[in-house]
């Protein structure tokens, strides 16, 4: 009898490679009664193991890329990115994948590196982070057919993507504010060629109709979601009378609370503060920080297994995936 493989439990079982792999692996992601029948193949067949083998079936490198478009000045800073980077590495290592990381600085660094990349088969798929509108690796991962899926919502009928529900979290933070009898509610940008920052502005305009409210654009500061541009914008903000903010990122927000706490406006009582994505740095804060939160961590588990089954089954039909998220309301809002 010819050695058993991952390839011919996955037929016995009539599922992928990739779920063999993971119920193998004790991936919590599989269905019970997937898992169920996987097992009763291995029990079945006496199968054992291999990893050496696993790494070689199909001639896959059995890595996986993530590129993430952001200055280094943005990544390391932002809490974010190492929480996504977290998840990601969490699905990869039971699965003994390799992730190998490319950051790219600036728009034409990553236009001019990407085709060396493609070329060599460095991966077996790539997840891409940063989710800019005018993104150039996009269209050249479509057009060169590589398995591929993107954190962040996007256009193109054929993009794989996972993403919160930003629209509907920023809409929350603003209706909170609302409730609370907040009556000139400013807003603190993302970087607005970024689709999450244009979300959650939109979200803001949104709340700010459905009450009612009329839009005030002098109360609209552009950040880029750093703390340093948030800073800038609060203190801006301050000549005109707000009583609340909506700050697109947590990072953001601290910088928001820094320019309010040095022209000694009290938060809450003067003007209150709601900053998105439950970050650590949101609870430590002084006054807490009330914010949305958002599922980072699940959603880089989620690219690994999306990533996964567009490799062993094709990318059609596209794979979207909206994700909650959730109002965690704590001091900075009036609450404590």
């Amino acid at each position: 009898m010819s050695r058993l493989t991952l390839e011919t439990i996955a037929e016995l079982a009539g599922v992928s490679r990739s779920t063999v792999s993971r119920v193998v692996n004790n991936h919590v992601s599989v269905r019970p009664e997937v898992r169920e029948r996987v097992l009763s193949v291995i029990e079945e067949t006496g199968y054992q193991p291999d990893p050496a083998a696993r790494r070689l079936a199909g001639q896959r490198a059995n890595i996986i890329g993530l590129v993430i478009a952001e200055p280094a000045q943005a990544l390391f800073a932002d809490p974010y990115f190492p929480r996504l980077i977290q998840g990601i590495t969490q699905a990869c290592n039971p699965l003994e994948l390799t992730l190998s990381l490319f950051l790219f600085h600036t728009k034409e660094e990553e236009a001019s590196l990407y085709p060396k990349i493609i070329r060599n088969n460095l991966f077996d798929g790539l997840i891409t982070a940063g989710n800019h509108v005018d993104d150039p690796l996009v269209p050249q991962l479509i057009e060169n057919d590589v398995p591929f899926v993107a954190i962040g919502r996007h256009e193109h009928p054929d993009v794989n993507f996972l993403d919160t529900d930003n629209v509907a979290g920023a809409h929350a933070a603003v209706t909170h504010l609302i409730r609370l009898g907040r009556q000139r509610i400013a807003h603190i940008t993302g970087h607005l060629k970024n689709r999450s920052a244009q979300d959650r502005q939109q979200g803001y305009l949104n709340a700010l109709r459905d009450r009612g409210r009329t839009v005030d654009p002098a109360l609209i500061e552009i950040g880029d979601y750093t703390e340093a541009s948030a800073y800038e914008a609060m203190h801006r903000l301050l000549t005109k009378g707000i009583d609340a903010v909506f700050v697109a990122s947590d990072s953001m927000a601290l910088g928001a609370m820094r320019a309010l706490r040095e022209a000694n406006v009290t938060v809450p009582d003067e003007v209150a503060v709601v900053g998105f994505d439950d970050l650590p740095p949101a609870l430590l804060a002084i006054p807490p920080l009330t914010t949305i939160r958002q599922p980072i961590r699940r959603i880089g588990a989620l690219a690994v297994e999306t990533l996964l089954d567009i490799i062993d089954n094709g990318s059609k039909p596209a794979r979207r995936v909206i994700l909650p998220t959730e109002l965690v309301v704590r001091e900075t809002s009036g609450v404590g």
